[in-house]
């Protein structure tokens, strides 16, 4: 089943008198499941793309449908509610809340959402065993490492159990061994059956997904598939 369709998507910035475009007549479907690298260089339109996919902005023509739904055409407290429970997010800089712990930091969403305090600490306690934090539950942003913050993050974007997973890069303020844990880390999300779309401007990371959609002047440049034997290990 396709997870997102994107159909004739234009968006367009209009910057003093000139009108930018952005993205110009996207066409593009992704399967649930998929593990997808979308890159090009600054400008190109990649960024552009992962805030509509994330519904943090709107195309000004075209339809996006997620999970079979025409998500383009909901009202902003609708779309809150779609990327609130079916998407996750994880950025470069992490934005964590600072005052929070890395337990209060994972089940902030769910405080959201109003999910009963049993269930959320069930969640919370799995998923900070799962990311290897259980020795870090009461510490605050400031008192972790790079990487235990950007795996707080993750444990965050994933507690809603979200249809995808759209990560901005995700290692890029993290040394090359770090950088490596975590994108094993979202790529095990992935093998478990978690969409994974990560933004890129690192080809080496890019080669990693199953699929690399290059970006240049708004434009779907190149749509390709890495052989399923290909492996980084």
């Amino acid at each position: 089943m396709a997870l997102i369709e994107l159909t004739g998507i234009e968006r367009v910035f209009r910057l003093g008198d000139v009108d930018v475009r952005a993205l110009a007549g996207i066409n593009l479907s992704i399967e649930a499941g998929e593990y997808v690298a979308i890159m090009g260089q600054s400008g190109s339109g990649k960024s552009t793309m992962l805030n509509l996919l994330g519904l943090l902005d709107r195309p000004n023509t075209g339809m996006y449908r997620l999970e079979e739904r025409d998500v383009t055409t909901l009202s902003p407290d609708e779309q809150a509610a779609v990327r609130s429970t079916r998407i996750g997010f994880v950025f470069q800089s992490f934005h964590l809340v600072p005052r929070l712990t890395a337990a209060e930091n994972i089940a902030l969403p769910m405080m959201l959402a109003g999910i009963a305090p049993a269930e959320r600490n069930r969640r919370v306690k799995q998923a900070l065993k799962d990311f290897g934090l259980d020795q870090r539950s009461d510490h605050r942003p400031d008192q972790l490492s790079g990487g235990q913050r950007q795996r707080v993050a993750i444990a965050r974007a994933t507690i809603m159990q979200p249809a995808m997973l759209l990560a901005d890069e995700p290692t890029g303020n993290l040394d090359r061994a770090t950088g490596d844990e975590v994108i094993s880390l979202l790529e095990a999300l992935n093998a478990r059956g978690m969409t994974l779309i990560i933004v890129t401007h690192d080809p080496k990371l890019g080669e990693r997904a199953g699929r690399q959609l290059v970006m240049e002047d708004g434009h779907l440049q190149s749509d390709k598939r890495r052989p399923a034997s290909t492996d980084f290990s």
